[in-house]
């Protein structure tokens, strides 16, 4: 049965062996991570974002990611520890200037030279297309080589002037071994952020309550002080009060002291006749009027 018309089979179309593993074209992987966002796989357009373990995206997928959480999207479990926009960065990029990108391809049958990058390293030179390890730091989003941060050790950012720890350097597409430590680095920081928030609860309260309780009952030194304020507000109507008391008072002796003065001065009859106090306005029972038509100045 079989190899009718002279057909002669070989070995490997009837001894079934085992199968070859597929390689990964490297050129083709790192085109991939360098120039493509990892959610939308999509060309990297600014604003460009990575994440806490190193990927890059675009500003706006992972926007509508945040939006749109489908469990359709098969592309979502690569973006699934971004919680939040807060868990990016936003990357500073130095653009490469011998990158013309699609300016001279007009007719569309220019070569695309993947190994150009469109980024480089402000300190070094070095072109960001995955030959050389890359990373950002998470205070300011300055990216630069990891062959500039060796050479030239600082603390403080080569672009912008930043201070940063060496937690905050993440590196750009990293190894399987780059990945798990700064997934464990990610793990803890959070784990910070969310005790920090549970003990900031507690301080906030106690606080509440104490403003409150403050509120209601008066301290000591209220007490005290209030005790002055009242007593001087007390003193301050006695004085009033008292004021126009020895205001009259001081009238009356005032006026006695001028009648006297009148009816033991040494002026004129005459002159001492005009008041009152003076023994010729004052009269007998006989010589003054009825007590109906009694009036003091008519005889």
């Amino acid at each position: 049965m079989g190899c009718d018309g002279g057909t002669i089979p070989k070995r490997h179309e009837l001894v079934k062996g085992p199968k070859k593993v597929e390689k990964v074209d490297k050129d083709a992987e790192l085109v991939a991570q360098w120039n493509y966002c990892t959610l939308s796989q999509e060309i990297l357009r600014r604003p460009i974002v990575a994440c806490e373990l190193g990927r890059l995206y675009n500003k706006d997928a992972v926007i509508e990611f945040l939006l749109d959480k489908s469990s359709e999207k098969a592309l979502g479990k690569a973006a699934s520890h971004i919680k939040s926009i807060k868990n990016v960065t936003e990357l500073r990029l130095s653009d490469n200037p011998a990158w013309e990108g699609d300016k001279g391809n007009t007719k569309g049958d220019k070569h695309d030279d993947l190994q150009r990058a469109r980024f480089i390293c402000p300190v070094v030179g070095l072109e960001m297309n995955g030959r050389h390890r890359f990373c950002f730091l998470r205070c300011c989003g300055c990216v630069f080589s990891e062959r500039a941060l060796k050479e030239i050790k600082a603390e403080v950012c080569h672009t912008c002037g930043a201070a940063f720890q060496e937690d905050d350097v993440i590196v750009l597409n990293g190894t399987k071994e780059d990945v798990e430590v700064l997934k464990s680095r990610m793990e803890e920081r959070r784990l910070r952020a969310k005790l920090g928030k549970k003990t900031k609860k507690p301080k906030v309260a106690e606080s509440v309550s104490k403003s409150e309780v403050s509120e209601e009952t008066p301290g000591p030194s209220k007490v005290k002080t209030g005790k002055p304020e009242e007593t001087s507000l007390d003193t301050r109507e006695k004085k009033t009060n008292s004021a126009p008391k020895s205001a009259a008072a001081h009238g009356i002796t005032s006026g006695k002291a001028a009648k006297r003065s009148i009816a033991d001065s040494e002026e004129s009859e005459a002159y001492k006749s005009l008041f009152t106090t003076h023994s010729s306005a004052k009269r007998s029972k006989e010589e003054s009027a009825h007590w109906v038509t009694h009036t003091s100045y008519c005889f």
